[in-house]
């Protein structure tokens, strides 16, 4: 009988039942600022897909080898996916932005083979692949633009031939759902990015959520975030491959444009992470704000600060939501927990915060969250790629460590605080940096914001100052005493930044994640970009 928890299985039971149902849509936004779209039934997604595998199988791509996909939210990504699947190959996704020592680790230690990227990020792949003698094939996707592709060491193929090919029939050759699908990469914000390696029963679990997320059967779901994070890709992909939920992926995330997109598509729910949410919130009211066909958002670090002034100007519910990719999971339905609470955990999750010693704390004390099976037949566990330390370290004794630093009420609501080692301490108190980012959002000249700490000019041991990154709105004729007078009309002393710093853009992750490594390093590298507080245009890079 067929598994349909693997995903080849699944597409093509769903090509057999409803051929024509056009489940993906994917969205480019133009130059002129029109909507250009394509899509995917789940016929062509396994037409498709059987294509892709027998080129896999052409190029010598034996069962369990494994090949990057790198590049932004197109039709093609899935179509790989679903290939990869039928050849049981291992695809790993990466960032489209990766490049350098970076992209050489990512591939090198993937012990990828071959490559299929966009023509944007040929130039790149191909500076790295004359370094690494495994990879023996790059598949380059048309973009529109045309791709001319140079002489090389390793073969290049335009993926339009792949399409354009006829192939025979080709059965699944995954034999359990067990085997791994792909190797996710974490974010690497700290340092070398893990390759987690996640096997179909990961996917189909995740893909299985929906109801619990308060996905409906007259849903459609709409995400920016990438399709190499797992947020896209199993929870808005994988739900929506497996409820039959037409879905609709924009090229990349875009903040001022998400609405029309919902608007003009006609999407009920979108999933938002982390720096997304305070990005949104800063852009300027409109007076059609609510006017949208979404129904509720599934949010993974909504700021209690900004939790109900967002839900009321846009007219959404909100469902907050806690998960990694590793695994551990926690729910605020809407109009269940407490504003700002990252919620419970299901019920086959026990949940609890450590201290340092990794002893219970006591409600309102922060500590490390934690997860553990509540089914010790059916422990957790996680396998970072060539790499079993770490995976002993992040489960230890069947329990999970997220990294995180949070802490749960006196009714057992949880509450996220901030990533391990993010933390801001300031003259003994902890601040709050959600409350710092919304009030700087609020400020007209601002287009986003960052908050994050830097050892204390004090040299107090814990202690730390406010470092307040923002992209002005048009920076030429940005004034950093305009904000801080803006700040100190609404923010304590406690709370008032001590540095702004000035910056093009955040740097984010694939999931939109600020990396606070990159703004320290600009932090340091350009003072000409930093004003203290209080006194503009002073250089503090050492």
């Amino acid at each position: 009988m067929r598994d349909e928890r693997i995903l080849a299985n699944l597409i093509e039971a769903k090509a057999e039942t409803k051929p024509d149902f056009n489940v993906l849509t994917f969205v480019n936004i133009l130059p002129s600022g029109e909507f250009d779209d394509e899509t995917r039934s789940y016929q062509q997604l396994w037409d498709e897909g059987q294509r892709v595998a027998n080129a896999l199988v052409n190029e010598g791509m034996d069962p369990g080898d494994s090949f990057a996909i790198m590049m932004q939210n197109h039709p093609e990504f899935i179509d790989a996916m679903v290939g990869s699947s039928i050849a049981a190959t291992v695809f790993v996704p990466i960032d489209p932005r990766t490049r350098g020592d970076k992209l050489n680790y990512m591939l090198r230690w993937a012990d990828c083979k071959g490559v299929f990227c966009a023509d944007y990020c040929l130039p790149q792949v191909l500076e790295v692949c004359q370094q690494l003698e495994d990879i023996r094939w790059i598949w380059v996707l048309d973009t529109g633009e045309g791709v001319r592709l140079p002489d090389s060491r390793v073969a290049l193929t335009n993926f339009a031939h792949i399409q354009a090919s006829s192939c025979s029939p080709m059965s699944c050759r995954v034999e359990s759902p067990e085997e791994i699908m792909q190797m996710l990469y974490t974010s690497g914000t700290t340092g070398d990015p893990k390759a987690i390696r996640a096997p179909y029963l990961r996917f189909d679990a995740v893909s299985s959520l929906g109801p619990m997320i308060g996905l409906r059967e007259d849903d459609k779901p709409y995400s920016g975030l990438s399709l190499t994070h797992a947020n896209a890709q199993l929870i808005t992909l994988g739900n929506s491959l497996k409820m039959e939920l037409p879905s609709v992926f924009s090229r990349k995330f875009t903040k001022s444009r998400l609405w029309d997109i919902c608007r003009h598509y006609g999407c009920t729910m979108f999933n938002l992470l982390g720096g997304m949410t305070t990005a949104i919130y800063s852009e300027p009211r409109k007076e059609n704000d609510a006017d949208n066909p979404v129904r509720y958002i599934l949010s993974a670090g909504m700021p209690a600060a900004i939790w109900e002034d967002f839900s009321q100007r846009f007219g959404v519910e909100l469902f907050e939501f806690y998960a990694a990719a590793e695994g551990g999971m926690m729910m605020n339905p809407p109009g269940t927990g407490p504003v700002g609470s990252i919620g419970k955990p299901p019920a086959n999750l026990h949940a609890w915060i450590i201290d340092e010693e990794g002893n219970e704390c006591g409600p309102g004390e922060r500590g490390e969250i934690v997860f553990q099976s509540v089914d010790p037949d059916m422990p957790l566990k996680i396998e970072y790629y060539k790499n079993p330390d770490a995976s002993a370290k992040k489960v230890r004794d069947g329990v999970l460590h997220m990294g995180d630093i949070g802490h749960r009420d006196e009714n057992g609501w949880f509450y996220f605080d901030s990533r391990k080692g993010d933390e801001i301490r300031r003259n003994g108190d902890f601040i709050d940096i959600a409350r710092i980012e919304k009030v700087i959002a609020e400020f007209d000249d601002v287009a986003d914001v960052f908050v994050y700490g830097i050892p204390a000019a004090s040299g107090v041991p814990g202690e730390k100052d406010v470092v307040a990154a923002v992209v002005p709105v048009e920076a030429r004729v940005f004034n950093p005493d305009n904000l801080l007078g803006h700040c100190r009309r609404a923010l304590g002393r406690t709370e008032l930044p001590s540095y702004v710093q000035v910056m093009s853009e955040i740097p984010k992750t694939a999931s939109e994640k600020p990396q606070m490594r990159f703004c320290y390093e600009h932090f340091q590298a350009q003072p000409n970009h930093i004003y203290r507080f209080d006194i503009p245009q002073i250089s503090v890079a050492n």
